[in-house]
């Protein structure tokens, strides 16, 4: 018998296993590395996350994955390429974290890696009916596994999609398992790149669980401040703070059909993106707005996005509280327009579950990983958009 399936069927059979859970988002600020210290699988999973932290990307690998990220025209080569350099630098990045931690990588017994999503391609989307919903995570989990010698799961997406779904978002399974509640309905809220949120009824029951796209949380505002001025990010909402939001502007970017699917769906920036904005800014008369104006603008589109699509979820006769995780959570200016929005809703962040906002992504993929090694039953029954299935791909060190 090939030894790493042996390893990997003991692993399977351990009282716990210490997996680390890799995050790498649309906002492309870094990679997220979580250690957790994984129990049980399905409902009796018990998770101690024991480190986290986040390596920033340097500006020359955000700029490499720009060069394709969301794009339909691209190098085809430069694909090829950053498939495998994406890889082995998340697992350069893995081994020099463990060394800073002191702790070997004999000790660790899985990596669960996300990998860097490039293209999202629903339907909805792409509209080729005939085909099938899509997308694209690279950073070849095979490179990963040979550099630092750990069984590595990856590729979660695509199983999703094969079963139905369309490969976004991921969050609900980790949250199902982790935040369900018999006192609340919670509406676990994630400002990523993507803003989307998990609802986890306060019956537990598993049909009524899902999730769902909203609309773009960090990925448009990014964008602009990239391009338009000479910062990465809006640093705790303090340009969108100084500026005034545009109503003819905002109506005009809350006016694309994607608000008006149902539930569940998925976006990305192949659609909210800088061309989306300019063709808003055309329609709205708006393009003679200032920088932080449009910026201010674009916080309330996310704010007000996020918040009509929860408020469809809130009954006045059961207890409701919405948990915010994700880079967005550090942004006090969109926190305070997320509570105006959803007025007398309770807005917290999701450090009061127990799991930093920075850290929660990474964890649930840690968890993904534990249930693809260890859960004898996939993790959810039926639901729309929700495929049961076990989820990634096991590569091998050696």
């Amino acid at each position: 018998m090939n030894p790493n399936i042996s390893r990997l069927a003991d692993i399977a059979r351990k009282e716990n296993r210490l997996i680390l859970g890799l995050m790498s988002g649309t906002s492309l600020d870094g990679l997220d590395i979580a250690l957790c210290r994984i129990s049980g699988s399905g409902k009796g999973t018990n998770v101690k996350l024991l480190q986290f932290t986040t390596l920033p990307y340097p500006d020359r690998f955000r700029e490499d994955i720009l060069k394709i990220f969301s794009k339909s025209n691209i190098d085809f080569q430069w694909l090829c390429i950053l498939h495998t350099h994406i890889g082995t630098t998340h697992a350069r990045m893995i081994n020099e974290t463990l060394r800073k931690w002191n702790i070997s990588a004999t000790e660790i017994d899985l990596i669960a890696s996300h990998g860097q999503t490039v293209f999202h391609a629903p339907r909805s989307l792409h509209a080729y009916n005939d085909y099938p919903d899509a997308t694209l995570q690279i950073g070849d989990g095979d490179h990963i596994a040979w550099e630092t010698g750990i069984i590595t799961v990856s590729d979660f997406r695509q199983k999703h999609v094969a079963a139905g779904g369309e490969g976004a978002p991921l969050a609900v399974y980790g949250d199902y398992l982790l935040f369900s509640s018999t006192e609340e309905n919670r509406i676990l809220l994630n400002l990523g790149g993507i803003a989307n949120f998990t609802f986890l009824p306060i019956d537990g029951q598993a049909e009524k669980v899902f999730t769902t796209d909203v609309g773009p949380s960090n990925t448009l505002i990014d964008a602009y401040c990239r391009k338009y001025l000479n910062c990465s990010y809006d640093e705790d909402g303090r340009i969108a703070h100084s500026g005034n939001k545009n109503d003819n502007l905002l109506a005009a970017l809350m006016a694309h059909d994607f608000f008006r699917l149902p539930v569940p769906k998925s976006t990305g920036p192949e659609l909210f993106n800088l061309d989306y904005l300019a063709q808003c800014q055309s329609a709205s008369h708006t393009e003679y707005l200032r920088p932080e104006d449009v910026v201010a603008t674009l916080t309330h589109f996310t704010a007000k996005a996020a918040s009509a699509a929860i408020q469809n979820w809130v009954s006045p006769s059961v207890p409701t509280v919405v948990y915010v995780s994700g880079g967005g959570a550090r942004n006090r200016f969109l926190m305070s327009l997320l509570n105006q929005y959803l007025g007398n809703i309770p807005v917290k962040g999701i450090e009061v579950l127990g799991v930093s906002a920075e850290a929660k992504e990474a964890v649930l993929f840690a968890i993904l990983a534990n249930e693809t090694v260890a859960a004898p039953t996939p993790i959810l029954g039926a639901s729309e958009g929700i495929p049961s299935v076990r989820l990634g791909k096991i590569s091998f060190p050696d």
